[in-house]
C-alpha cells in the first residue's frame, strides 16, 4: 500500500484488524484535533468581548499551533515518517516546532494569569492589548527561527543545538510550570477565597483554575516524552526508537493533548461555550440542514 510518486507507505501494513484500527486512529485524532480548535478560534474571533481579553489571545496562540499540527498529523501519523534529521520524509523540523508553540502558549498563559492575579492594577497597565500580541508574536518568531538555524547549519551541529537545548530547555521550562501551577493553586485556594464576593473574583478563579487544569493535562501528556529525552540526553546512549511518528505512543500524547485542550477551553469558559453554540455550531447545523431539506429541482 505504497505511494510511488511520494514513495510513503502507510503507517502500518493494512493486513490485520490491529493495523486498520490504528491507521484510522490516526485520521480520526488529525480531524479532532482540526474540527475542535477551528471551532474555538473562530468562536473567540467573532466574539469581540472575548478578543479583549489577553487570556483568550493566549488561548487563540494555542488553537492556531493545533490546528497545523493537526494538518500535520495527517502526513506523520497517517503514513510512514520518521522525523529525524537523516530521514527522506522528514519535515526539516517544521512539525515539531508547532508542538513545541503549544507549549510555550501555555507556559506563557499561565505567567500572564499569575500576574493577573498578584498584582492586577500593575498588570493592567504593563500587560496592554498590543503588548500581549507583541509577546506572542515574539516566541512565534523564536520558534521559527531556531527551525531556520537547524535547516542552514550541518546535521552535527543541528544534532548538537537539539540536545544541548532541548535537555536544559526541557528541566528549566518543566520546573517553572510546575512551581507556576503549585503557586497558582495555592492563590485560587486561599488568596482569592479572602476577596469578598463579586464578579470580578470569580471571573479570577475560573480563569485561574482553567490554566491550572490545561497545564496539568498537559505536564501528563508531555512529561513521558519530557523524561524520555532527559533521560537519552543525561545517560548520553541512544534510546530505543519507534518506526515512524504514527506508532510512536510518546509522540502520539501531546497530540492527544492537542485534542484535549479546546475540550477544557469550552468546559472551563462559559461565554467561549455560549459563543461556541450560537455563533459556530448552531449557524452551521442551520444551514446543513437547510441544504438537506432544499427541494430537488
Amino acid at each position: 500500500m505504497s505511494n510511488s510518486s511520494w514513495g510513503l507507505s502507510f503507517v502500518l501494513p493494512l493486513t490485520n484488524i490491529g493495523n486498520v484500527f490504528m491507521f484510522l486512529f490516526s485520521i480520526f485524532l488529525a480531524a479532532t484535533i482540526i474540527f475542535l480548535n477551528v471551532s474555538v478560534s473562530l468562536s473567540i474571533l467573532l466574539n469581540k468581548a472575548l478578543r479583549s481579553e489577553n487570556r483568550f489571545m493566549y488561548m487563540l496562540s494555542t488553537c492556531f499551533s493545533d490546528i497545523c499540527t493537526g494538518v500535520s498529523y495527517y502526513y506523520v501519523g497517517v503514513f510512514d515518517v520518521r522525523d529525524s534529521f537523516n530521514s527522506p520524509t522528514r519535515t526539516f523540523y517544521i512539525v515539531p516546532t508547532f508542538l513545541g508553540l503549544s507549549y510555550m502558549a501555555i507556559l506563557a498563559a499561565q505567567a500572564d494569569r499569575y500576574h493577573a492575579v498578584i498584582s492586577p492594577f500593575k498588570y493592567s497597565q504593563r500587560m496592554t492589548r498590543n503588548r500581549t500580541l507583541l509577546v506572542i508574536f515574539s516566541y512565534w518568531v523564536y520558534a521559527f527561527f531556531i527551525v531556520g538555524v537547524h535547516n542552514l547549519v550541518n546535521v552535527g551541529i543541528a544534532k548538537q543545538i537539539t540536545s544541548i537545548g532541548t535537555f536544559v530547555g526541557n528541566i528549566f521550562t518543566v520546573i517553572i510550570m510546575i512551581g507556576l501551577n503549585i503557586r497558582l493553586f495555592i492563590i485560587a485556594r486561599f488568596q482569592l477565597e479572602r476577596e469578598p464576593p463579586s464578579e470580578a473574583r470569580e471571573n479570577k478563579r475560573s480563569s485561574v483554575y482553567l490554566i491550572l487544569v490545561v497545564a496539568l493535562f498537559f505536564l501528563s501528556t508531555w512529561l513521558p516524552i519530557f523524561c524520555h529525552i532527559i533521560a537519552c540526553n543525561f545517560l548520553n546512549s541512544t534510546c530505543y526508537s519507534f518506526n515512524n511518528e504514527g506508532t510512536d505512543p510518546l509522540r502520539i500524547l501531546p497530540r492527544i493533548n492537542a485534542a484535549l485542550t479546546p475540550i477544557l477551553y469550552i468546559r472551563g469558559c462559559s461565554a467561549l461555550r455560549a459563543t461556541l453554540r450560537s455563533k459556530v455550531w448552531n449557524p452551521c447545523c442551520h444551514k446543513y440542514n437547510s441544504v438537506l431539506n432544499a427541494p430537488d429541482h
